[in-house]
């Protein structure tokens, strides 16, 4: 008996195929098989692992497939780890990059040095196509490497808990009347802004002139997007606030109005501040909107052109509140309906008048009283106190009123209002409308050839405000008065003011007057009622 001997294949097909012909313990199998042993001269166990061999699949590859064999696996790595640092070490802005060949010669002609020395590899020893191979078996080709890494996807867990802040220009780009027009540079770009909610979806936009991303601008809408709204009940001040790292982000004026009114400021990461990954990704909620706004609604302009800025965010605010009508991205319910159902507890915080909003949006600039203790700005006058004549102040001025803060060493004066001379155009209020203007706000006439109806942009003046309908839990806005208009800052603060409103020294008054000013200071430094008590004894000053 032969070891090892090899039986003929076509033999074991045969034999293999009178096998199948017979049942499993069939004793006839049994008499195959030795016979089949006894004719080839092997034993029974050859024969019985020659048939389990027959059908098994073999392999086409060499068994060291992927191992290197010029050099060890070890530096092979070595090696690819150093041309795919070289291929994005050297890469632009436009993806250009060393290829494999060109690196392969910067290594073997000149060498590398690296945190563990200097590398050189012999000539010949890296062939491109096999490095090429390398760098896919061992996953440093280049695509891989600057892949981003998988998204991670967050959400609040209830509403006005975050909104999503953006602003991009119009496909319109501009229209026929803007509400102003600063000299030197032609038509302002209609700008989209927008807000969405992160919870519900619910989305708020509207249409503004502008020469750029400003935050006067940016602070405006946010005012209308916060307070209430006769036809949509999206409305109160959000907890955070999350836009990219843009001029408005960067704006000091709009980080102090954000602080005074109890809401967080979040950035977009700057790209290429954390590996690979994609800034972009978490704009999607804000950026989505804006999409289906330019081809939804914008399209239609090609039939009706809106003249004015009024007129467009008229036909603007009809889409978005049927756009808060539809289904939200996974709960069985409209976006604004779950906006409603998802609020806090505690309500809505809501906004406070226009008049405090102004009061917080105050810009700094140093500069330098003159000895009349007045400051000029553009042919505006301001008299300030006496004892800041000469000095060197910090001056607050109010985007959208024209009071005028004073600042000296931590210490506040002011408001001061004008004193004489003209206002600066675009600064300190804003242009009215001209009976131009108003008669530009009519209806434009219908194509001639091809036209839509024009509640298709006008909407139905049928619709019942959802805001009527919905009562909203709501808490109350906390001032927190940075600049002292409603309280005194301290008690000093309200007798010096007591003494401007009676317009005498307290020293020279009676021992019953002091103690009448000292009672009312321990009970209250409001000025409203400082000056209503103090009217009331002393009587108004002429």
């Amino acid at each position: 008996m032969r070891s090892g001997a090899r039986i003929p294949s076509e033999a074991l097909i045969a034999l293999h195929a009178k096998l199948a012909t017979k049942p499993a313990r069939h004793p006839l199998r049994a008499d195959e098989v030795r016979r089949t042993a006894e004719f080839y001269g092997v034993s029974l166990s050859t024969v019985y692992r020659q048939l389990r061999e027959l059908y098994r699949p073999k392999g086409l590859r060499r068994t060291d497939r992927g191992v290197p064999r010029s050099l060890s696996r070890q530096e092979a790595e070595r090696y690819c780890e150093i041309v795919a640092a070289l291929k994005i070490r050297t890469e632009n802005g436009k993806g250009r990059k060393l290829s494999t060949v060109r690196a392969i010669e910067v290594l073997e002609e000149h060498g590398v040095e690296t945190p563990e020395g200097h590398v050189q590899p012999t000539q010949g020893l890296l062939v491109p196509t096999t490095v090429n191979r390398w760098l896919r078996t061992f996953g440093f080709d280049h695509g891989r490497l600057t892949r981003a890494p998988p998204a991670v996807r967050f959400e609040a867990s209830t509403s006005n808990e975050l909104w999503q802040f953006d602003m991009s220009p119009s496909d319109l780009k501009k229209i026929p009347q803007p509400g102003w027009i600063e000299p030197g540079k032609g038509a302002p770009t209609l700008m989209l802004f927008s807000v969405v909610d992160d919870r519900s979806g619910a989305a708020y936009q509207e249409y503004r002139c502008v020469y750029g991303e400003d935050a006067e601008s940016a602070l405006r809408f946010l005012f209308n997007a916060m307070t209430q709204k006769e036809d949509s009940p999206f409305q109160g001040i959000p907890d955070q606030i999350y836009l990219d790292n843009g001029p408005v982000a960067r704006s000091g004026v709009f980080e102090r109005v954000m602080q005074h009114l109890g809401v967080t400021c979040m950035t977009h990461m700057p790209a290429g501040s954390d590996g690979h990954r994609t800034t972009a990704r978490s704009k999607g909620k804000v950026e989505r909107p804006f999409r289906t706004v330019k081809e939804a609604h914008e399209t239609l302009y090609h039939f009706h052109v809106p003249e004015t800025e009024t007129e467009a965010n008229a036909w603007l605010r009809n889409y978005i509140n049927r756009y808060n009508e539809k289904p939200h991205r996974r709960e069985d319910r409209s976006r604004i309906e779950d906006w409603l159902d998802r609020l806090p507890e505690k309500g809505i915080r809501t906004m406070c008048s226009w008049e405090r909003f102004c009061a917080f949006a105050r810009e700094p600039e140093r500069r330098k009283v003159g000895s009349d203790a007045r400051i000029s700005v553009q042919g505006t006058q301001y008299e300030v106190d006496g004892d800041l004549a000469g000095e060197e102040v910090m001056l607050w001025w109010g985007l959208f009123d024209h009071e005028l803060f004073v600042e000296l060493n931590e210490k506040r004066y002011g408001p001061y209002q004008p004193t004489g001379g003209p206002i600066p155009l675009h600064r300190y209020r804003a242009r009215k409308k001209s009976a131009r203007d108003k008669r530009a706000d009519r209806v434009a006439l219908l194509a001639e050839k091809i036209s839509v109806p024009r509640t298709a942009l006008s909407g139905s003046e049928k619709l019942r405000p959802l805001a009527d309908v919905v009562p909203l839990v709501s808490t109350a806005f906390v001032d927190p008065d940075p600049w002292h208009q409603i309280d005194y800052a301290n008690p000093l603060a309200a007798r010096r003011g007591i003494a401007t409103l009676i317009r005498r020294p307290l020293g020279r008054l009676p021992a019953e007057d002091l103690c009448f000013i000292e009672e009312l200071v321990e009970q209250t430094l409001n000025r409203e009622a400082i000056a209503e008590a103090v009217a009331a004894r002393f009587g108004r000053p002429r």
